[in-house]
């Protein structure tokens, strides 16, 4: 009976001995991590904002990592097929999609996706967030967002705002804007900020929604002039416009960029990529150029940004079905 104890205790020994390297391998995985080459992915044509944003952060975490990080483009509906093409890489940490608003919206506003946010994604850090506006026409009679509720309840049905696209932040903005106003602003969709507000200054449309740092330029030219802004405090450097929420309380609408990889990924990781991109963040040089661009840097932790995540979404579904905005 006791060498028969001892054969079971050696080979129960020798079992536990050769699981160890499996149970310490996400651990080992994440020490080494890097491996190789990083890719972030941009789910939109090379160029814009949140291009120019992942080129300056993947430029850091590679200095950062002694590992190469590429931009690696993937644009089309609505940022799905970049995002998609995340959720379905291996969960190694060398696959980084970066993620604007259209993350959180697109689950409310379409009727498919080939991925589910919240079960094949996870967060990694809130990279930066910035603030959108209405800004009008300025020969319009009003300059606050009280006056322009009054006009629009004066004259239902007749005010009008553009916005770079339908589902995007300004345009939902807008509509949670006649939500708590109780008024019935029409929206006008464009293929882009430019458009739209070449037509607002043009005078063909009254207001426009979009990215307070975007139009700036033609605020300073005296060509538009900003009614409100979105965010639920006063911007940094801005601090001259008042919020919506200084009319309306609990009005809080921001854009933001962040970072997202495949849900499988170790959560060695995912917080090994969110505290360097953190560090890059919180470069004086990086921090002033992303600034200057008009975008607070946040290097939120990944357990906030989800939460972030889940939130944004609920609160985008409710505002799209309040709305009754058709899903595509």
């Amino acid at each position: 009976m006791k060498l028969k104890t001892i054969a079971t205790l050696r080979i129960a020994l020798a079992s536990l001995a050769a699981s160890l390297p499996l149970l310490h391998a996400p651990s080992l995985m994440a020490q080494d991590y890097p491996r190789g080459q990083v890719k972030v992915i941009v789910p939109f044509t090379p160029g814009g904002g949140t291009d120019i944003m992942a080129r300056l952060i993947s430029q850091k975490l590679q200095e950062l990592w002694s590992r190469p990080v590429i931009v690696d483009y993937r644009p089309g509906a609505g940022t799905v097929l970049g995002i998609d093409a995340v959720a379905k890489s291996p969960p190694d940490g060398l696959t980084i999609g970066i993620v604007v608003s259209s993350y959180t919206i697109n689950p409310g506003l379409l009727k498919s996706m080939p991925y589910d946010t919240l079960k094949d994604l996870t967060g990694v850090t809130l990279l930066t967030r910035f603030a959108l506006a209405f800004f009008a026409d300025p020969k319009l009679s009003f300059d606050t967002i009280k006056g322009l509720v009054d006009f629009a309840k004066r004259n239902p049905g007749k005010l009008s705002f553009a916005s770079p696209g339908i589902g995007g932040t300004p345009h939902l903005a807008g509509e949670l804007l006649n939500i708590v106003a109780g008024i019935d602003l029409l929206h006008i969709p464009y293929k882009g900020s430019a458009p739209a507000a070449q037509d607002v200054v043009g005078g063909r449309v009254p207001l426009l929604g979009d990215p307070l740092f975007t139009d700036m330029p033609f605020v300073k030219a005296g060509r538009l002039k900003v009614i409100a802004v979105t965010s639920e405090k006063r911007v940094p450097g801005y601090e001259q416009y008042p919020t919506i929420a200084e009319t309306y309380p609990g009005f809080d609408v921001v854009g933001y960029t962040g970072f997202v990889v495949p849900a499988a990924t170790p959560l060695a990781i995912v917080r090994n990529i969110q505290a360097m991109s953190a560090k890059a963040l919180a470069m004086p040089e990086l921090r002033a150029r992303i600034v200057e661009m008009g975008n607070e840097p946040i290097g939120s932790t990944p357990e906030a940004f989800d939460a972030f995540i889940a939130g944004d979404i609920k609160k985008w579904a409710k505002v799209i079905a309040d709305a009754k905005i058709p899903k595509e």
